[in-house]
């Protein structure tokens, strides 16, 4: 088996966990205090303070430094949940034309930077 997972780095892992446990439904795996595991919709993710280990949070550096791709059967509940809970709309999610069909996405920004597109599930269908 092979997991593929990302690592965001956040000025604070306890508040940010808190954050996506709320916003997003992401279930804590472990937390190593500076360092947090967490599982949203069956996919892992991972929160650290970056302090001293050569990276940065979106915010210090003045840009997003990650897109974070999720694909979801709601991504309409996905992404509502997440501006409920103060994410920061990017773009609505609406229908866009692509080579395979019709996709629906939308997006935001989490409190600390980081831009999220959340759509359906039709990009992860191979081409027959």
């Amino acid at each position: 088996m092979t997991a593929i997972s990302l690592m965001l780095a956040v000025p604070d892992a306890a508040e940010a966990s808190a954050w996506y446990r709320r916003a997003l439904g992401a279930v804590e795996l472990w937390n190593l205090g500076s360092v947090i595991g967490l599982e949203i919709e069956g996919a892992p993710i991972f929160l650290a303070e970056p302090a001293n280990n050569g990276w940065e949070t979106p915010h210090n550096t003045g840009t997003t430094t990650v897109r974070v791709e999720v694909f979801t059967d709601e991504p309409d509940a996905f992404v509502a949940r997440a501006a409920a809970a103060g994410a920061h709309n990017h773009d609505p999610v609406r229908d866009h034309d692509m080579p395979w069909g019709p996709h629906r996405q939308g997006g935001f920004f989490d409190p600390y930077g980081h831009l999220w597109l959340v759509g359906d599930l039709t990009p992860l269908t191979r081409k027959r």
